[in-house]
């Protein structure tokens, strides 16, 4: 799995003009996107990292001060651009694998007690956000 975590003062993701998930106030915006080997347990990973992640405000996790996150899938993530002019998708798993993984990182955040939005999986979206700093960061799994 691989996220893009950007510190954020507010976001939000509309699909055909309605916003489906917005966080306003300090928190994360995360677009996650995954691979064909990704499983439970590194969407579970991946929830606890995001979770516990000190990059908020004085070095304070979302955990620390209850900051909301708004998850989005992006398979594009994982576009290999290395050839040519046009990005090769065969790393991203196809929707089917990774519909419930970016699902289960979503409920695992919400076990671990944090507020999530998402967006809407494989939607065209369009997302809106202020990054705060700016702090954005990569993690991979």
């Amino acid at each position: 799995m691989r996220a893009v975590v950007q510190r954020v003062s507010q976001a939000s993701v509309s699909v055909e003009g309605r916003i489906v998930g917005a966080i306003d106030g300090p928190g994360l915006m995360v677009l996650v996107g995954v691979t064909h080997d990704d499983d439970p347990g590194k969407a579970r990973k991946l929830a606890s990292k995001l979770w516990g992640l000190r990059i908020l405000e004085d070095e304070k996790s979302c955990s620390d001060v209850n900051a909301p996150l708004l998850v989005v899938s992006q398979f594009t993530l994982y576009g290999d651009t290395r050839k040519g002019r046009r990005p090769s998708w065969t790393a991203a798993a196809p929707g089917p694998v990774a519909e419930p993984l970016v699902d289960a990182v979503v409920q695992e955040l919400r076990a671990l007690g944090a507020k999530v939005e998402t967006g809407e999986f494989g939607a065209d979206m369009k997302v809106s956000l202020v990054n705060d700093g700016p702090v954005t960061l990569i993690l991979e799994l």
